[in-house]
């Protein structure tokens, strides 16, 4: 099931299109302000963000901007700002799509779902019959526990998997998975690369490879895609 993000202050327009889009088959977590997005982004993981503009605490755009530095979410605007400067901002952004109010919903769906469908990402990986499913930011073990990861940790270790046999810096870490609002320090992501260790065992931890005066790597070549 995917998980939308949806940020719109009308709440008829809101309550409506979560009603709809869960009609639809898909997990919706609706935010009435900036302020509620933010806390929905850093609570848990999200397939898509669709984002009206003007907002009561903010712009849409400078949201947008933020998240894009933060987290790699495709996201659309659908908004009553349609002259052609806001469009050309919103796609300037990255926007996948911008649409404009009044809109159909039938188009709207069908333009939730090309998106998904261009950004479907990988649902799991098995390593020596060790599994991540990133759909639950689950670890499976081969006896049949299961370890769900905190959403940082879990976006930690996408990173590296993802780079891989790249060397990831801290740095790096730190900005693509907290980003500049709430910058960690050097000792916040040993930390999490300690807990991760942790959570692969005895068996697997050596996957996680630390590069002296550089950063980390997943050094694991067994792979399935799931």
């Amino acid at each position: 099931m995917k998980n939308l993000l949806l940020v719109e202050d009308d709440q008829s327009l809101g309550q409506t299109l979560t009603e709809r889009l869960e009609k639809e088959g898909f997990k919706v977590f609706w935010g009435e302000n900036l302020a509620d997005a933010r806390a929905a982004l850093d609570s848990q993981p999200f397939d898509l963000v669709i984002l009206d503009v003007g907002l009561p605490d903010g712009s849409g755009f400078d949201f947008a901007r933020d998240m894009r530095g933060e987290q790699p979410i495709p996201f659309i605007f659908v908004t009553a700002e349609s002259s052609a400067e806001s469009r050309l901002e919103g796609y300037e952004l990255g926007a996948e799509e911008y649409i404009p109010k009044p809109f159909h919903f039938k188009e709207l769906l069908m333009r939730i779902r090309h998106v998904l469908k261009n950004h479907s990402p990988l649902k799991s990986l098995e390593f020596d019959e060790l599994r991540i499913d990133f759909d639950q930011m689950l670890i499976l073990h081969p006896d049949g526990r299961q370890e769900r990861l905190a959403l940082k940790d879990f976006q930690v270790l996408r990173l590296l998997i993802e780079r891989s046999p790249a060397v990831v810096s801290r740095d790096e870490i730190m900005d693509k998975v907290w980003g500049e609002e709430k910058f960690p320090s050097n000792r916040t992501v040993d930390n999490v690369i300690l807990r991760l260790r942790q959570v692969l065992g005895d068996k697997h931890s050596h996957w996680i490879s630390s590069i002296r005066g550089v950063g980390y790597q997943w050094k694991s070549d067994e792979v399935k895609n799931g």
